[in-house]
């Protein structure tokens, strides 16, 4: 069978997405391959349908444990057999897997990194009657240490291949990778004159915004409240908030559950399960959750803090909308999250294993991350194209899905006050934070400034009758555009740079988008239009008749993932629903023609689901 039976067989696509068929054929040609593509771009398929069609063992190198049971799971629901290796197993399944692999039956079997250096797997590999086509090295970026998600497992991966008895192809996949990260997994990888495939990074169906709202619980709970029924994902930056947001969640009565390190590994399991099998609709989490986790209906992503780097933002952001439909990221930020991560930074355990000079190094790293995410927060420019740019690519500078392209600008001279600004910096010498210099400007009247005795600063007062909101937005665009630095020391100071006698010497003029407060302006920030954001979204924007079908075809997808012990999405995605309501098949001819509807699937469920079809239609089985 050629790559497109196979694709169509178990799959149920007509046709390959953007760049799928170059990886696929450069990997069956026999060349090492590295893939970078955005999280729902269908990486997996790159590697699982070459290893269909090669013979011997594929083996895919995952980083988690969630991740692998989710890909075998789908592989397994779409006929194809697939095992996973990892300490999830007992001793007695473990080596049960072992012999079945050895005489045949995977195909594909998924394998944690620390496995790769077991006595037991070692001698399964090495075993004569044992064939690896092709390593396959899922979430590369875990390979080299600039990456958000160093795992210094990873570097066993090239060791494991140099002791079998024939290299194989070596594959490698991920969703965010620098240029430096590109060039560091070729290089650790051993990648031998690889085809290098970078789809680009956009992702046109996720809404982005960025708000600062004073009361950050208020904010969540009525966003949720305007989302009733979907699936979402809310980060949080502590265990303690985690724990803080969902029980006050819960007891506002939402359907939630939490994750993070502190829980037990039985709670955390179960927490996951909840969430990823619709038991419970809301997960708030710290960053310990998600990575790899292929739930596909996620519909919006909130982070209840600003993250610690675009990169993490990007794969954690990269949760929603998987099935490809519309879905929403909204970033609550506030100044204190810069403090928060920066403690996180200076104190980090990660890196134990590297030597003090490299640690330097990963450490000044974070911090420039660091700075380039706070950044992020309060550009007024296109938050898309912001990210593209991050990631070396470019783009148009408006994309109309994301909070700075839906909000109304004006251009504003702001020279005086930014001079005001840098002048209360230099005649304090240098010596404080933001929050005084601002206070001073705007002439408050508390205890730190008369301690500090800025009251008798020459600048004290001299913008009291600019809001203080947008004396911050000033500060924030003088040290986005470098007129200012803030230290990332233990204290954050205010410092000036060589650019700042530019604006006190009265050499140039700053001119800032500021927002203009318009109705419109102000609902973009609260969410959107209430028609395409803040209320029910349908789940394809054209069956819009169709709610009653969807709910019902959804209700069966439920009761069939229970019989069958599988997450919901696993069984049909949202977007394979929605594509039912649309055609509405009458014979398994027709459900064939559904996206992601393979031959599999359709003998084990087609009847039940034309079944449902025709009930609501008030017809009958032809």
């Amino acid at each position: 069978m050629d790559k497109y039976g196979i694709l169509k067989k178990y799959f149920g696509y007509d046709s390959f997405r953007h760049a799928q068929e170059t990886l696929i054929d450069s990997i069956l040609s026999g060349r090492d391959t590295l893939g970078i593509m955005p999280t729902g771009a269908g990486k997996s398929l790159c590697y699982q349908i070459p290893a269909l069609m090669m013979g011997g063992i594929t083996l895919v190198i995952s980083p988690l444990i969630s991740l692998m049971k989710d890909q075998v799971s789908a592989l397994n629901q779409a006929g194809i057999h697939a095992a996973y290796l990892n300490s999830s197993l007992t001793a007695g399944q473990y080596y049960k897997a072992l012999n079945l692999a050895k005489e045949g039956r995977y195909p594909i079997i998924y394998v944690a990194p620390e496995r790769l250096e077991s006595g037991g797997f070692l001698d399964f590999a090495l075993n004569s009657q044992v064939r690896i086509s092709m390593v396959a090295v899922d979430e590369a970026h875990c390979v080299s240490q600039w990456g958000q998600d160093f795992r210094p497992s990873y570097l066993k991966i090239v060791e494991f291949i140099q002791k079998l008895p024939y290299r194989p192809i070596v594959s490698a996949f991920t969703a965010t990778a620098t240029q430096e990260v590109r060039e560091d997994i070729m290089d650790i990888l051993l990648l031998e004159n690889p085809v290098v495939l970078t789809t680009g990074y956009d992702r046109p169906n996720l809404y982005l915004a960025v708000q600062s709202p004073q009361n950050r619980y208020e904010a969540l709970k009525h966003y949720l409240a305007t989302h009733p029924n979907q699936c979402g994902i809310i980060y949080c930056l502590t265990r303690k908030l985690v724990e803080e947001v969902s029980g006050r969640l819960i007891k506002d009565g939402f359907s939630v559950t939490r994750y993070h390190a502190g829980l037990s590994d039985a709670e955390r399991k179960q927490n996951q399960d909840d969430f990823i099998y619709d038991r419970s609709m809301i997960m708030v989490a710290t960053n310990a959750f998600g990575m790899g986790i292929d739930k596909s209906n996620v519909r919006y992503v909130v982070h209840y803090n600003m993250p610690k780097s675009l990169e993490a933002y990007f794969q954690e952001i990269g949760r929603a909308g998987r099935d490809g439909e519309q879905a929403e990221c909204i970033l609550f930020y506030g100044g204190q999250d810069v403090i928060t991560n920066q403690l996180f930074i200076d104190h980090n355990q990660d890196n134990r294993e590297l030597d003090e000079m490299t640690r330097r190094l990963v450490a000044e790293r974070d911090r420039e991350r660091l700075r380039k995410m706070t950044f992020y927060c309060f550009t007024k420019d296109c938050l898309r194209d912001y990210i593209l740019r991050y990631f070396g690519e470019y783009g148009k500078n408006y994309c109309g899905n994301c909070s700075s392209c839906l909000i109304q600008f004006e251009t504003v001279d702001v020279t005086e006050m930014a001079r005001t600004i840098l002048g209360c910096v230099e005649s304090c010498r240098q010596r404080y934070g933001a929050t005084v210099i601002l206070d001073t400007v705007h002439g408050a009247n508390t205890a730190k400034i008369r301690n500090y005795g800025m009251d008798r600063n020459p600048y004290y007062g001299e913008l009291a009758k600019v809001p203080m909101y947008r004396l911050r937005q000033i500060l924030n665009y003088l040290q986005l555009q470098e007129y200012l630095l803030v230290t990332t020391d233990e204290y954050a100071i205010v410092k000036l740079t060589l650019k700042s006698r530019e604006v006190l010497e009265g050499d140039c003029r700053l001119m800032m988008k500021l927002a203009r407060e318009t109705e419109s302006s102000g609902k973009a920030r609260d969410g959107g239009n209430k028609g395409a954001r803040a209320g029910k979204r349908l789940p394809a924007g054209e069956i819009k008749g169709e709610e009653k079908l969807f709910e019902s075809l959804r209700t069966l997808r439920m009761e069939i993932a229970k019989e069958e012990k599988v997450p919901p999405y696993i069984v049909f995605s949202d977007k394979t629903l929605a594509h039912m309501c649309v055609i509405k098949p009458k014979t398994r001819e027709e459900m064939l023609l559904v996206s992601g509807v393979g031959e599999f699937k359709v003998k084990k469920y087609g009847e039940r689901f034309l079944a449902c079809i025709a009930e609501d239609k008030g017809g009958n089985l032809k």
